[in-house]
């Protein structure tokens, strides 16, 4: 892994910290798995309340996806996996 994508890995789970306390006081959680530099995408998996809320797309999109791409400039989408 280059310096540049291991650096944005670092910012990407700084932010995943941001968001945690929150899904956490609803009894969920996010889990990274992945970064792809080369396409700009992000993914996550929810844990807990989240995986099965029926809200947690409003939560990516509204949510992380719009933190990541305003706090990492290289991130360009967020993508939910399915446990």
């Amino acid at each position: 892994m280059t310096t540049d994508a291991a650096n944005t890995e670092q910012r990407i789970l700084e932010v995943l910290e941001v968001v945690r306390p929150y899904l956490q006081q609803d009894g969920g959680d996010v889990e990274f798995v992945s970064w792809v530099p080369d396409d700009h995408i992000v993914s996550i998996r929810f844990l807990g309340a989240c995986a099965t809320c029926s809200l947690n797309i409003m939560t990516l999109q509204a949510g992380i996806q719009a933190l990541m791409k305003d706090e990492i400039p290289a991130v360009h989408r967020v993508n939910m996996v399915r446990c």
